[in-house]
């Protein structure tokens, strides 16, 4: 029997949706917890609940039963289950479904969360799941350390970005010592995924575009999450120091909240400077014609209600 036959796929499937389930908290979906809760994670008349299908359906789905399954239902649980976009589009690909919403955002970025990144604004800001992916930025974020806007999906993810974007790369003042950083956090953090298709394939795909990332990989190092202090050579407007900061918004193995708090006065003048920018390309509809230092122009905040805080479907960590 192939991977590929249909019976592989329903027990995949119905793995997939096991691990999706236990990892999530009640709190998290807004679900008291109560006192006698045995289960890890979330239980199957829960999931049911909330994505407003049949308890019995809904379990035979988890036991790899051969029933079918509509494109409707699959959206509904993606979302109950808080799936990201790479997950969302793993859950399609199990039940052989076409997504009805292709680019779909990650219901863990919440429109409070969203309206957050737009009020942290000059800082920059950002949510990422634990692979590493983007799930949301403000402005200021997106032009940090190279337009994230301009990128494809996929590639807004910080261990692609370090190890094979040369814009990123120019950006970070400390290469050598950050791509170890970078590896050693996502080993640490797959220990808990090492089945999932999403973790393999990025693996594999830096694998395949990077020899620092084969040698680094194969030396096994993991390093525990945590801040640290940043210096990156900004394109528009310099040198920027920060204190970076993660924050965990559920249990480690999910999105946390990626804040750079700057550590000085001319940083502070140079994010505002930056969302100045960024504000003014949006208004002409095009981006500024040179790089501008630290000290040229105007350095006047600019307040949240310039814009919207990014969504994307796919970030920098270390």
């Amino acid at each position: 029997m192939t991977a590929a036959s249909p019976r592989a796929r329903r027990h995949e499937l119905a793995a997939f949706l096991r691990s999706r389930r236990e990892r999530i908290t009640p709190e998290q979906v807004g679900l008291p917890r109560g006192r006698r809760r045995r289960t890890p994670g979330l239980r199957r008349e829960e999931v049911a609940h909330l994505s407003a299908v049949g308890v019995t359906w809904y379990t035979w789905l988890e036991q790899a039963r051969d029933i079918q399954v509509s494109p409707q239902v699959l959206d509904a649980l993606a979302d109950a289950l808080l799936l990201d976009p790479t997950e969302r589009t793993h859950l399609f690909a199990l039940a052989g479904q076409a997504d009805p919403h292709p680019g779909t955002s990650s219901p863990a970025v919440t429109p409070a969360l969203r309206q957050m990144l737009d009020q942290l604004e000059p800082l920059p800001a950002a949510v990422q799941n634990s692979r590493f992916d983007f799930l949301a930025y403000n402005r200021t974020f997106g032009r940090l350390f190279r337009d994230l806007d301009s990128l494809p999906r996929e590639d807004r993810n910080s261990l692609w970005l370090a190890f094979t974007d040369a814009d990123f790369r120019a950006a970070a003042t400390d290469l050598p010592d950050l791509l170890p950083i970078l590896a050693g956090k996502l080993r640490a953090a797959m220990a808990e995924h090492l089945a999932e298709p999403a973790w393999k394939a990025l693996v594999q795909r830096l694998e395949g575009a990077s020899p620092e990332f084969r040698e680094i990989w194969a030396r096994h190092d993991v390093v525990a999450p945590g801040g640290r202090t940043k210096v990156i050579h900004n394109a528009l407007v310099g040198v920027l120091r920060f204190e970076h900061t993660n924050l965990w918004l559920g249990p480690t193995s999910g999105p946390c909240l990626v804040t750079y708090v700057p550590v000085d006065a001319a940083t502070r003048a140079g994010v505002e400077r930056l969302l100045a920018l960024v504000v003014e390309r949006e208004g002409e509809g095009e981006p500024p014609s040179e790089p501008v230092g630290l000290s040229a122009g105007r350095g006047g905040p600019v307040g949240p209600s310039a814009g919207p805080a990014r969504q994307t479907r796919g970030g920098p960590d270390g």
